[in-house]
């Protein structure tokens, strides 16, 4: 059975309006200010593969978006995954920025003891 034409007009019109909704987040004005580029290994991306090229916000705050993309830098799926995997390395924070406790087991602790028992028993 057919759509009817009123349906179709509606699909259409949630259609545009979702689209405009997207064009007015920071990836697409990101996408419409830089060349898609990663600006950490320099692939270049077109229509086709464009959805691995991501926004990274080079303070962490994915609420700091100025209008001149200034917090913004273009970088490849893998890239980006390697900025962040750095930042969690070097402050010990996962990506809630909770801090993560140091870990206290240390599973040798006395097996210089248990050896010494062993040589006993």
């Amino acid at each position: 059975m057919p759509t009817p034409p009123n349906k179709l007009d509606q699909i259409v019109r949630d259609a545009r309006r979702n689209a405009d909704q997207r064009a007015t987040g920071y990836r697409e004005q990101a996408l419409k200010m830089y060349p898609w580029v990663c600006g950490g290994c320099a692939r270049t991306f077109t229509q086709a593969n464009l959805q691995l090229l991501e926004v990274h916000h080079k303070n962490s705050n994915h609420d700091d978006n100025p209008a001149d993309g200034s917090n913004w830098e273009l970088l490849c799926t893998y890239c980006h995954e390697h900025e962040h995997s750095k930042l969690k390395d070097s402050i010990g924070r996962t990506d809630t920025g909770n801090n993560v406790p140091a870990t206290t087991f240390n599973p040798f602790a006395d097996l210089k003891a248990r050896m010494e028992e062993k040589k006993r028993g």
